[in-house]
C-alpha cells in the first residue's frame, strides 16, 4: 500500500454508544485506495457497528466517517444513496432475493440506478456471472444453488455497478475451506485486477491473511492492532495471538454479554426498489 495514495475511507475519532456502554471507542483509520483492509476481532467486538457507520447506515455518537473525501455522518438519506452508488456491498448470507433468478437479482442494481436498456443489462449480467464463476446460472433460483453459489451470485451483485469500493462482512461464513479459497481467490483478482479498494470484516484467520494488505483487529471497542499482515502475526499484543491462533486460554473473555450481542446482528440489505421484472427474451 502506498501511505501518499488517496484515502478512499477516513474514520475519525468514532465513538457509538448503547446506552453508557461504548461499542465503538475513539476509532480513527484510513482506508487508501488499492488496499484490501480486514477487519477481524471476536463476536461483539464491534465489527459489525463499524462497518454499518462505514456504509452510512448508522450514525455514530460523536466522530466522523468520510466517503471519498465527502463526510457521511450529517448527510440525508438522498445523498447517502448517491455516495452508495460508488461501493459495493457483500452480505453474509449474500441477501439473494428468493422470488428472483440469479440473473434478476445480479441485474437488480442495474435496473434500479440506471436508464439501460434489458438487452444491455442481460449482457452485463453475464460478464458479472462469468467473473465469479457461474455462467449459465442465470435462470436458476437462489433455493437451487448451493451457499457458496449465493455467496458468488452476491459478489457478481455487488460488482454490477463497478464500484470503486467493495465492502464484504464476513464473506466466507459457512464456507467449507476448498469454497472459502474460491471465495477469497475471487477478492484477490477484483484487487489487484481492476485496482479495487475492499474492506472485508472477518474472523476467518486463513481467509484473512490470505488476503489482506492491511488488518485491524478490534476488541473493548478500540483498535487492538492494526498493520500488515506480518506485522499482526508477528505482535508482541497477547490478545492478537490468542485470537490469530484460536487459542481458549489468553486475555480474551470466552463469555459475550447481552448487550455485546445487539452489535453482531448483520447488516441487512436495504430493500431493492423497482424489483418486479423479468428479462426480455428474444423470441425467434
Amino acid at each position: 500500500m502506498n501511505p501518499n495514495s488517496e484515502a478512499i475511507i477516513e474514520v475519525d475519532h468514532l465513538v457509538r454508544r448503547f446506552g453508557d456502554r461504548a461499542v465503538l471507542d475513539q476509532i480513527s483509520f484510513n482506508v487508501h485506495r488499492g488496499e484490501t483492509l480486514v477487519i477481524m476481532g471476536g463476536s461483539g467486538c464491534g465489527k459489525s457497528t463499524l462497518l454499518r457507520h462505514m456504509i452510512g447506515s448508522m450514525k455514530p455518537t460523536t466522530g466522523s466517517v468520510k466517503l471519498f473525501g465527502e463526510e457521511i455522518t450529517g448527510m440525508a438519506e438522498r445523498e447517502i444513496e448517491r455516495v452508495r452508488l460508488r461501493f459495493g456491498m457483500l452480505f453474509q448470507s449474500g441477501a439473494l432475493l428468493a422470488s428472483l433468478t440469479v440473473g434478476e437479482n445480479v441485474a437488480l442494481p442495474l435496473f434500479q440506478h440506471t436508464k439501460k436498456s434489458p438487452d444491455e443489462i442481460e449482457q452485463i449480467v453475464k460478464q458479472k456471472l462469468e467473473i465469479v464463476g457461474l455462467t449459465g446460472f442465470e435462470d436458476l433460483k437462489p433455493d437451487e444453488i448451493s451457499g457458496g453459489m449465493k455467496k458468488r451470485v452476491g459478489l457478481a451483485r455487488a460488482l454490477a455497478l463497478d464500484p470503486e469500493l467493495l465492502f464484504s462482512d464476513e464473506p466466507t461464513s459457512g464456507l467449507d475451506p476448498i469454497m472459502t479459497a474460491v471465495v477469497d481467490e475471487l477478492t484477490l483478482n477484483l484487487t489487484k485486477g481492476t485496482h479495487m479498494t475492499a474492506v472485508v470484516v472477518s474472523h476467518d484467520m486463513t481467509s484473512a491473511f490470505r488476503i489482506a494488505t492491511r488488518m485491524i483487529m478490534l476488541g473493548h471497542g478500540s483498535i487492538v492492532a492494526q498493520g500488515t499482515p506480518d506485522e499482526i502475526r508477528n505482535s508482541s499484543n497477547p490478545e492478537v495471538q490468542q485470537f490469530i491462533h484460536g487459542r481458549a486460554d489468553g486475555p480474551i473473555p470466552l463469555n459475550v454479554s447481552q448487550e455485546e450481542h445487539k452489535d453482531h446482528q448483520h447488516v441487512r440489505p436495504r430493500p431493492f426498489l423497482g424489483a418486479r421484472f423479468r428479462f426480455h427474451h428474444k423470441h425467434p
